[in-house]
């Protein structure tokens, strides 16, 4: 089966694009399809798939797969860039509004640039109950609470952002946190596994942050993942509401809004590439 895909990376964290409209796939085997196309050896190669519904004129609904196959729920930068995708479509519109996971989300192009384009999301209200994020403990939140790895106690904050995430505000990144993110991922505590984010303080209104994705390992970035850190920080009395959070490839800019406590993402998207795959 010949699958006609897009290519786009914000902060190389990079995503294949499939529309339903160019494959007839029955949904049971999109999972698979991911798999096999985000693989970096023998596929197109990406850290996910986003599957992406036209129903009517306004109306586009996202599916979003882990490199692994595994269903994501949501993602920051996945938003961005169907917007920028849309956009390269349709050349005249700037605004466009996205469901996933069942909850509308609004992507504005803000500015183009001399690579892609500069565009913000909305990603709602961050969850900080247990049974929200999930994870499974005896208390209703898990702010600055200690995790047990290895025998020794980590003090993480957990919360949902559309998605599980777990924060750690770390002094450094000296050690081996691709390890650890794993471990943390994968502890039974976690029903859905969970995002992992290491965090330092860099002052009130910048973060330095190193992800661990669910099922799909170390990213180049994650728009989830630096609203997770920021709102966590926030709680834990560390920074502004209005953040800059630092990739090792650059930086995304996210507001946890006071009016309305949604999280807004700001950041570049870059188009790579376009083909065809062939899905056996």
């Amino acid at each position: 089966m010949k699958v006609k895909f897009t290519k786009y990376h914000a902060l190389y964290n990079d995503f294949i694009i499939v529309e339903s409209k160019n494959v007839r796939l029955p949904r049971k085997r999109l999972p698979q399809l991911a798999l096999k196309m985000c693989a970096r050896h023998s596929g197109v190669g990406a850290d996910g798939l986003l599957f992406i519904s036209t129903k009517g004129k306004k109306k586009s609904v996202i599916e979003v797969y882990n490199a692994d196959g595994g269903w994501a729920e949501k993602s920051g930068n996945g938003l961005r860039i169907a917007g920028l995708h849309f956009h390269r479509k349709k050349s005249r519109q700037r605004e466009f509004k996205f469901q996933i996971s069942g909850t509308a989300n609004s992507v504005k192009l803000i500015e183009k640039t001399s690579s892609g384009a500069i565009l913000r999301t909305e990603l709602g209200i961050p969850k900080f109950r247990s049974k929200d994020v999930p994870i499974k403990v005896p208390f209703p939140f898990m702010i600055n609470q200690s995790l047990k790895m290895g025998g020794v106690n980590f003090p993480v904050t957990c919360l949902s952002i559309g998605n599980p995430h777990t924060v750690m505000i770390v002094e450094n990144f000296d050690f081996d946190w691709k390890t650890f993110g794993k471990l943390v991922e994968n502890n039974r505590l976690f029903p859905k596994k969970t995002n992992v984010e290491f965090v330092k303080v860099l002052s009130r209104s910048r973060l330095q942050l190193c992800e661990w994705e669910r099922g799909v390992g170390a990213t180049g970035s994650s728009g989830t993942g630096a609203a997770a850190a920021v709102a966590a920080a926030v709680v834990l009395g560390m920074a502004e509401r209005k953040c800059t959070v630092d990739f090792e490839k650059g930086s995304l800019l996210i507001n946890w809004r006071e009016s309305d406590n949604i999280i807004e993402l700001t950041g570049p998207v870059q188009f790579i590439c376009q083909g065809i795959y062939e899905f056996i």
